[in-house]
């Protein structure tokens, strides 16, 4: 009976330990991708596929970049990885969140909270502060900016090198500080992925070198999970995983 009982308990501990160590290990999955299709009208109506099954896992603190030729899709891919466009098939899951079953409302507070975006351009608003641009995303529920957000917003921008420019507006900074102020705003809420859209591609040189330093100081210190697509191999080359994307899929 003893040893029953003991076998019994012993069982249920197994269980336990597979059940945390499952949710564990999905936790560990930011991001899903699984046959993602998109197709385009022509001119002449005709289908135009760009992405012809595209699958990708992209677990936490990963750095990855997506290369390829102009027009391969890949601005494309990256639009539907952070559900600014959807697929005409395939699924996508964020944090084991189905993107499709979700509503436009949904989708924005995803977008807000989970997701952090970095443009070529850095569309910083011209009237406000430096500071305050670094706010924005975290004014959507509220209106207004809690302590904790402009704590964390001085700190991210003293590690940026910025700390001097807090009450600059975007006209009296130079590029590649404006480049280095849209980075933080994308790191205020404490994004699962951030998606960077050639980062560097509007820089020169000496300050491409400096944003590329940026991401990949971010992503090992902040565990930040980081996709880039990007032409400049540079910048890839300082990332973990390059995926080339051509003629609507990963190639080798």
């Amino acid at each position: 009976m003893v040893f029953l009982l003991l076998e019994v308990f012993l069982f249920s501990q197994l269980a336990q330990y597979r059940s945390v160590w499952r949710m564990a290990t999905n936790k560990d999955v930011v991001l899903k991708l699984e046959e993602i299709h998109k197709q385009y009208e022509s001119a002449d109506r005709s289908p135009v596929e760009v992405l012809k099954g595209v699958s990708l896992t992209v677990k936490r603190g990963d750095s990855i970049a997506i290369v390829g030729p102009s027009g391969c899709g890949k601005s494309t891919l990256l639009n539907i990885l952070g559900s600014l466009d959807s697929p005409t098939s395939g699924n996508i899951q964020l944090d084991g969140q189905e993107l499709a079953n979700l509503s436009e409302q949904e989708l924005a507070a995803v977008r807000n909270k989970k997701i952090g975006f970095i443009f070529q351009s850095h569309h910083l608003l011209p009237q406000c502060s430096i500071l305050e641009n670094v706010l924005i995303p975290t004014l959507a529920e509220k209106g207004k900016a809690s302590l904790d957000a402009v704590k964390r917003a001085k700190q991210l921008l003293e590690s940026s090198g910025l700390e001097h420019r807090l009450t600059h507006r975007p006209f009296q900074l130079s590029g590649g500080e404006c480049q280095r102020v849209a980075v933080v705003r994308a790191l205020i809420n404490q994004p699962s992925l951030i998606l960077a859209d050639e980062p560097t591609g509007a820089l020169d040189h000496s300050n491409a070198e400096t944003m590329t330093e940026l991401l990949v100081k971010l992503n090992r210190e902040d565990q930040a999970t980081l996709i880039v697509v990007t032409h400049s191999m540079e910048l890839a080359a300082k990332m973990e995983t390059t995926y080339k994307l051509q003629n609507g899929i990963f190639s080798s």
